[in-house]
C-alpha cells in the first residue's frame, strides 16, 4: 500500500465516507474521483494500478467520439465519466465499464451508475463482448503483469494486448500508453516526430495497427498530477480495421478476484 499524507488519507477518508450514501450528487462523484485514492488500501504498485489523473481525463475525453464506448481497465471509470457528462444532448452514450479489482468496480458503480460495470479479467469477459463504437483505456503500462496471449500481439506489453483486444471489440480506439509505446513523440517536445521502439513495430507488424497522436494533447501539462508516479505518456488514437476476432486460447489460470491487476485509470 503506498504511503499517503495526511491531506490525502482526510481526502481520501471524506470520499469513502461519501461512498456510504445510496446516491451521490455529481459535486460528491467529482469529488471522489479526485481524492479516493487507489493506493490506500491496495498495492497499486504492483498492479501498475495508477488512475489517470481528472484534468487529464477530461483532456481525453476530446478524443471519444461514439455512442456505444467500453472501457478497458476502468478502475472506479474517470475516462468514462468525463465522457459520458460531456454531452450536451438528451442522448446519452452508453457504456460499459471493466475491472479486474472488484473495490474498483464497487466505487466506480457509485460515481457512474449510468454505466453498466462488469468485474473481471478483460482478457476472459470479453470474448461474447463487440460491436462498440470505440474502446478506450488507461491500461497498466508495461511487462510485470500476467496476461493471456492477445489475439495477435506476442510481445510482453501489456498496453499492447489491450490494444490488440481492443481492435476485435470496437471500430475505433483510444488510449493512454507510455510514450516509447506510442510510435512518436508529442507531449513535451517542439514538435511531432514519429519515434517507433523495436517493440512498436513488432506490435504494428503482428496486429496491423497503427497509433497516431489524434487531436494532440500534450500529456506532460499533467505529469505531476499523478499520485505516486510521473509517468512519460501519450494519448494514441487508431482506426480499427474490419476483421472477425481471432478464436480464443484455452483459458489460463489467474488469481481469484480481488488480486491486484488495472487501471493507470
Amino acid at each position: 500500500m503506498a504511503k499517503l499524507t495526511k491531506r490525502q488519507t482526510r481526502n481520501h477518508e471524506q470520499a469513502c465516507a461519501l461512498l456510504e450514501k445510496d446516491e451521490l450528487t455529481f459535486d460528491e462523484k467529482w469529488f471522489v474521483l479526485g481524492n479516493w485514492h487507489e493506493g490506500a488500501s491496495h498495492l497499486n504498485t504492483a498492479a501498475g494500478a495508477f488512475f489517470t489523473p481528472v484534468d487529464l481525463a477530461c483532456d481525453f475525453k476530446l478524443e471519444i467520439c461514439g455512442s456505444k464506448v467500453i472501457d478497458l481497465c476502468a478502475g472506479i471509470g474517470v475516462l468514462s465519466f468525463m465522457h459520458y457528462h460531456r454531452q450536451a444532448h438528451d442522448r446519452r452514450p452508453e457504456i460499459t465499464c471493466i475491472d479486474i479489482n472488484p473495490s474498483y468496480v464497487e466505487v466506480g458503480k457509485k460515481v457512474l451508475p449510468e454505466a453498466r460495470w462488469i468485474c473481471g479479467d478483460i482478457f476472459e469477459v470479453c470474448r461474447d463482448l463487440g460491436g462498440f463504437d470505440v474502446a478506450i483505456a488507461n491500461p497498466p503500462f508495461g511487462r510485470g503483469l500476467k496476461a493471456p496471449a492477445a489475439p495477435r500481439y506476442r510481445g510482453p506489453d501489456f498496453e499492447f494486448k489491450v490494444i490488440d483486444l481492443a481492435s476485435d471489440l470496437a471500430t475505433f480506439g483510444a488510449f493512454i500508453v507510455p510514450q516509447k509505446s506510442a510510435g512518436f513523440v508529442f507531449s513535451g517536445a517542439p514538435y511531432y516526430e514519429r519515434r517507433e521502439s523495436e517493440e512498436y513495430r513488432r506490435f504494428a507488424r503482428q496486429t496491423g495497427l497503427h497509433l497516431e497522436a489524434g487531436c494532440g494533447i500534450d500529456t506532460t501539462v499533467h505529469q505531476d498530477s499523478w499520485r505516486g508516479v510521473s509517468p512519460r505518456c501519450e494519448v494514441v488514437c487508431c482506426e480499427f480495421p474490419d476483421r472477425a476476432p481471432v478464436p480464443a486460447t484455452p483459458p489460463t489460470t489467474f488469481p481469484a478476484p480481488g488480486a491486484e491487476q488495472k487501471s493507470l485509470l
